[in-house]
């Protein structure tokens, strides 16, 4: 069975075609990092725009390069939420006018959910049940992962996400976006002890995050080096906040799949390509004899094979019972992976 993924939930407009949720036949991405980089962020209306104008394009490459047509594929998958509204739209609205036009299955996919897909596609060998951290610029959770569409949040951030206290992070120490990974490559020379970061604790949940006051940790601390004349390195301000996230981030997961008795951990999202984070979770994991999948840094950003290979799953659980599903289905901006 042949999918057709289509990914616009923030500024990677992105279409793929995906055979039996594993096999990836095309992924066709069109960034607009250097747009956005001029702004230090994503703008949300140019997002859309630019999403508008790169869509047509895009699902006619993923198409060629996987040498099928339209008549081929057996459905389409699509990101539907959460994301930026606008972006988002521009993909349901192009998925939805495809699937009337060429009367296919439309599948509807939860961008978390693609994340965690990422690794059916980079390991064949994975499979439910197990327990998930899901790491990017919007979002921090553990998962407990039952089947392919049943999952249970046991975790989450509180505040800001870890991908965005570590691009906040890096714009305090005069990094470029996209903050993350700009961050970790200038923190592989620096001393990750140099700086001792407050651990967050919340005193009614163990598993949830909090990484606001790392963030303002490490503001603060540049601005009194400032004060004072002295100057803050950013190789060690970078390396010691990425051990203090990854850290948390390693710790929570960790503690939660010994009390679920989960034996596979499974990483996902874009802050799932952090050097250290896959380092420490191998050595944590190997450790208590639990088995690690990391996806392949090629699929750890916004893609559209990771919807693609969702949407299999999602499609032949039966849920677009009608030759294709409801045609009145619109964007969320926010919704939990587990509704």
């Amino acid at each position: 069975m042949k999918i057709l993924g289509i990914e616009s939930s923030c500024d990677e407009t992105a279409a793929a075609v995906v055979e039996d949720g594993r096999r990836v036949l095309s992924n066709v991405i069109a960034s607009q990092v250097e747009e956005h980089k001029i702004y230090g962020g994503v703008v949300p209306e140019i997002a859309s725009r630019r999403h508008t104008e790169a869509i047509c394009t895009v699902v006619k490459k993923a198409l060629a390069d996987a040498n099928c047509t339209l008549d081929e594929i057996d459905a389409v998958a699509v990101t539907y939420a959460p994301g930026l509204i606008g972006a988002l739209l521009v993909g349901v609205n192009y998925a939805k006018g495809l699937c009337y036009s060429a009367k296919k299955p439309l599948v509807p996919v939860h961008h978390l959910r693609g994340h965690i897909a990422a690794n059916y596609i980079s390991d064949e060998n994975i499979k439910p049940p197990f327990m998930a951290l899901v790491v990017s610029g919007g979002h921090s959770h553990i998962i407990n992962v039952k089947s392919y569409t049943d999952f249970e949040i046991i975790g989450r951030t509180r505040d800001d996400a870890a991908g965005e206290a570590m691009d906040k992070a890096a714009r305090t120490v005069g990094l470029p976006y996209p903050g993350g990974v700009n961050l970790d490559k200038i923190a592989k020379d620096g001393d990750e002890n140099k700086y001792k970061f407050p651990v967050p604790k919340l005193a009614d949940s163990k598993y949830d995050f909090s990484f606001s006051g790392l963030k303002t940790f490490a503001v603060n601390l540049v601005h009194n080096a400032s004060q004072k004349g002295e100057t803050v390195k950013a190789e060690d301000l970078g390396a010691s906040f990425i051990k203090a996230v990854t850290d948390i981030l390693a710790s929570h997961t960790m503690a939660a799949a010994k009390e679920y008795g989960a034996k596979k951990i499974v990483l996902a999202g874009g802050v799932s390509a952090n050097s250290r984070l896959r380092r420490i979770m191998e050595e944590k994991c190997t450790c208590e004899g639990i088995e690690l999948y990391k996806p392949e840094l090629k699929y750890c950003g916004d893609n559209a094979a990771m919807i693609a290979a969702q949407g299999y799953y999602e499609y032949i659980k039966g849920e677009c019972e009608t030759e294709f599903h409801d045609l009145s289905l619109n964007a969320v901006a926010s919704k939990p992976i587990d509704e």
